[in-house]
């Protein structure tokens, strides 16, 4: 199994929206970053756990816990004009954008919030910490993902 950090802008997509949905469960759509991509096309397993994180926002950190339930597959988005994420170097024939579906697993009782993620000498490796780290989608080992999940 991996884990993973998956970013979304609580605003656009929240810990509560994924809960929200049918059979709590939704594709994760949008991601127009090769390395993201990549990691979502090539490693993301269904299984695989992801630690919600909250970004741009007031307060970012990790919300909750989503799992992977839907292994990689082309990205609609890409083939549609009138999407923000229309991408006309992409084809239904010769993809260049994927998404996974996640499903909701548990909503933490307080968001574990960056800065205090920054604050423990556990997590100084951890890629969400390392200057420079934008990505929105990342892995995290297992070691981090469950000190992040004893911290909620």
């Amino acid at each position: 199994m991996n884990y993973w950090l998956m970013k979304s802008e609580p605003d656009t997509f929240s810990i509560d929206d994924l809960k929200q949905r049918p059979k709590s469960t939704e594709h994760w759509d949008g991601v127009r970053n090769y390395q993201a991509r990549n990691f979502m096309r090539d490693e993301m397993k269904k299984g695989d756990l992801v630690l919600f994180y909250h970004s741009s926002c007031k307060v970012p950190g990790v919300a909750g816990i989503a799992k992977i339930v839907k292994e990689a597959y082309p990205d609609h988005t890409a083939f549609d004009k009138n999407s923000n994420y229309y991408d006309p170097k992409s084809s239904e024939e010769n993809p260049r954008w994927f998404m996974v579906d996640v499903k909701f697993e548990k909503k933490f009782k307080k968001v574990v919030t960056l800065k205090e993620l920054k604050t423990f000498e556990e997590l100084k490796e951890m890629k969400l910490l390392q200057k420079g780290s934008r990505l929105s989608i990342m892995p995290v080992t297992k070691e981090e993902f469950d000190f992040i999940q004893g911290l909620s």
